[in-house]
């Protein structure tokens, strides 16, 4: 059981490098912002599987970890996405006064 649990981990791990390639070549902040998800999403996932297989507990907790900064870093970026947004609309009309 526990090979197969490491073959499962090898396979999260490719799923991570495609998800690299959509970062490079994302065409939006959104792409990259999904594949970022994706990381944090897959790494919780090969933390978990790793600590069943090798029987170490303490990986839960690095997981549990991962999950929160994983909310954290998504809640920036909209943020900082929504700000950007509102900026650009308000250049796009002359800083909000009439022509």
């Amino acid at each position: 059981m526990d090979d197969f649990l490491l073959v499962v981990a090898a396979f999260l791990i490719l799923n991570v490098g495609a998800g690299l390639i959509r970062v490079a070549r994302g065409p939006s902040p959104a792409d990259r912002m999904l594949a970022a998800q994706l990381f944090g999403t897959t790494g919780v996932a090969i933390l978990l599987v790793l600590a069943q297989a090798t029987h170490t507990p303490a990986l839960r907790d690095v997981a549990l970890v991962f999950a929160l900064l994983a909310v954290v870093v998504s809640v920036a970026f909209v943020k900082r996405g929504w700000v950007r947004t509102a900026t650009s609309m308000e250049e796009e009309n002359g800083g909000g006064e009439e022509r």
